[in-house]
């Protein structure tokens, strides 16, 4: 059984609540599963939080997460705060935000190839993984020479080593020790496709998937795969020009292979998670999105490392040093000027703008920006905060003035788009066009699926 939630949504065994998007009735077997992940969960962030005996509330990843005994979910974005929404649109959506952060080629990252089914994040992923796997097959492997060393060899064959020769017993004077090279597929690139083909094999629920997986499985008979940790051995991958070719499958490669394995499924949680921390994906969105806007002049820098909070000398130490880095998802400069932009996957509401909501604002936000405005702007200029659009904020809000000269706006992100919502903040942003935020550089709106490698 498989279903759609939204983060931050409501898991419950409770076979009488009604189920929606927003609360997910699983069996009594996987909430016993997911209490005892909660419990054990080492990611960046929280997976899970408890609320009450019988409620386990998500967190702010989406992707998919199945149980042991198969039960799965598939965890979309949260972009409205009404109930009622479709599920297409979201995993569309988070198909474009996964797109840019993993090096999808224009060529590959079209519209067509992102609605190619209705599936399941990981089914797509599989899908994408095995059509590229097809066309570097069809290309043709890279094959490589590899040193062997055979000290039982019928025959001789390239390099005798004379001095093993010599020691071995009399009664092996028929077998030879031998070196030689040999024009072999078991390069680590080929290997480590292999794993994840064998990855793929194995937990792919899709006919067409499997038919294809099994057949490139055959083809490949000769590769050996990976054992132990094969993420650890994509730092052997070569890039040079030889391997032009797989440039395109590596990530999807890489994908598989890291996020099909997390730390939470060793010992007895063996099931299948493809997990995704959507403020990450929210943050690579907005900044190829920035990157295809930016007027002429102007660069943008992501999560800058130039300022510290505060200098200070340590106990015993002579030497000053800077404590607590602070890097700004954005930073846009010129010759002239500087802003500092940052990303929050958060939904504000504009009917909550009094004095005691305050927009929904998480003032922690607030008080991180005033330290950017302070050390990389030096009190001076103007700086963002950028939200997704939805319906109840749909339209920037006015100017927040920490004092006279250093100002910061709240503006909503079109995520269908791709594009800020224009508003009076453009007279003091000048790195984006004026006349449309996006629709001024080179047509940006046909480019939004084509994404290349950020950072």
């Amino acid at each position: 059984m498989t279903f759609q939630v939204r983060e931050y949504a409501l898991l419950t065994c409770d076979q009488s609540q009604p189920s929606s998007m927003d609360l997910g009735i699983v069996s009594a077997q996987t909430f016993a599963w997911l209490e005892t992940l909660q419990e054990q969960w080492t990611g960046s962030s929280q997976l899970l939080h408890r609320e009450g005996k019988h409620f386990l509330r998500l967190g702010s990843y989406v992707g998919y997460l199945q149980a042991p005994n198969g039960e799965s979910f598939e965890i979309l974005p949260k972009t409205q705060l009404e109930a009622v929404v479709r599920p297409e649109p979201l995993r569309l959506l988070l198909r474009r935000m996964l797109a840019s952060s993993i090096t999808m080629s224009p060529r590959e990252a079209s519209q067509a190839a992102l609605q190619r089914s209705n599936q399941p994040l990981h089914e797509w992923i599989f899908g994408e993984f095995l059509r590229h796997l097809l066309e570097l097959m069809r290309k043709g492997l890279r094959f490589d020479y590899l040193q062997i060393e055979d000290d039982d060899s019928a025959f001789i064959r390239g390099q005798l080593d004379v001095n093993r020769q010599l020691r071995q017993s009399p009664g092996r004077g028929t077998r030879f020790h031998v070196r030689y090279a040999e024009f072999s597929p078991q390069r680590i690139e080929n290997r480590l496709l292999r794993t994840a083909l064998d990855i793929v094999l194995k937990m792919t629920k899709d006919n067409d998937s499997w038919r294809q997986a099994n057949t490139l499985s055959h083809q490949m008979a000769e590769i050996t795969p990976l054992s132990g940790s094969a993420v650890a051995d994509m730092a052997q991958w070569g890039d040079g020009k030889y391997l032009y070719n797989y440039r395109v499958i590596k990530p999807w490669c890489l994908l598989i292979l890291e996020k099909l394995n997390p730390d939470f499924q060793k010992g007895i949680h063996q099931g299948i998670s493809l997990l995704f921390p959507m403020e990450r994906l929210y943050e690579s969105w907005v900044g190829r999105c920035f990157s295809l806007s930016l007027q002429s002049g102007f660069k943008l820098t992501t999560q800058a490392k130039s300022c510290h909070l505060l200098a200070h000398t340590p106990i015993g130490s002579s030497a000053e040093e800077l404590w607590f880095m602070l890097k700004p998802d954005f930073l846009i400069a010129d010759n002239q000027q500087r802003l500092v932009l940052d990303a929050k996957w958060k939904l504000l509401d504009t009917r909550h703008g009094d004095n005691k909501r305050k927009y929904e604002i998480n003032q922690a936000d607030l008080y991180q920006m005033y330290a950017y405005g302070q050390k990389y702007l030096q009190g001076q200029g103007n700086m963002m905060l950028v939200y997704p659009c939805h319906q109840y904020f749909n339209t920037p809000l006015p100017v927040f003035q920490f004092d006279r000269q250093l100002a910061l706006w709240c503006v909503p992100f079109d995520l269908e788009q791709g594009k800020l919502v224009e508003g009076e903040w453009q007279s003091e942003f000048t790195c984006f066009p004026e006349m449309d935020v996006h629709r001024g550089n080179a047509d940006n709106a046909n480019h939004l699926y084509q994404y290349d490698l950020i950072n």
